[in-house]
């Protein structure tokens, strides 16, 4: 599953992320969602998270 959608992604999912500073090179960082940052039921470039260690990014892929 991609992380295009809001209501696929919740916290406790364990999700791939693309951070900021990755998107050049589209290094995913995995973890756990601590936080959903994005208010829209879509977005193209996928759901912007929180993961439980700090990191933001926009969720790539579902993992869990």
């Amino acid at each position: 599953m991609n992380g295009r959608t809001r209501s696929d992604i919740y916290p406790g999912l364990e999700v791939a992320i693309i951070l900021k500073k990755d998107q050049r090179s589209g290094k995913l960082t995995y973890g756990v969602v601590k936080d959903l940052l994005t208010s829209a039921p879509y977005h193209s470039r996928g759901i912007k998270v929180r993961l439980e260690d700090g990191q933001i990014g926009r969720v790539a892929e579902i993992v869990g």
